[in-house]
């Protein structure tokens, strides 16, 4: 993520968010959710807790997050 861009912390407002869950997720809710909202902007929220603190990223933070996850730059447990 570039210096430039922000993060931000949130609650989550569920009534007017799409949130999606990745396929691989296999429903066992050990998952994150995503979504874009308002455009330009992930949101990404603990699948067990939906009412709970949201991350909002700009949308070219979480590529570049999304990137470095692919190329096993950070570490996943």
């Amino acid at each position: 993520m570039k210096t430039s861009e922000t993060v931000t912390l949130e609650t989550s407002d569920p009534s007017r968010t799409l949130w999606r869950k990745s396929s691989y997720s296999g429903g066992s809710g050990n998952c994150v959710e995503v979504a874009l909202d308002p455009p330009g902007q992930v949101r990404v929220r603990d699948s067990k807790v939906p009412d709970g603190t949201v991350l909002i990223l700009p949308a070219g933070g979480f590529a570049d997050f999304l990137t470095a996850v692919n190329q096993g730059a950070i570490p996943l447990a």
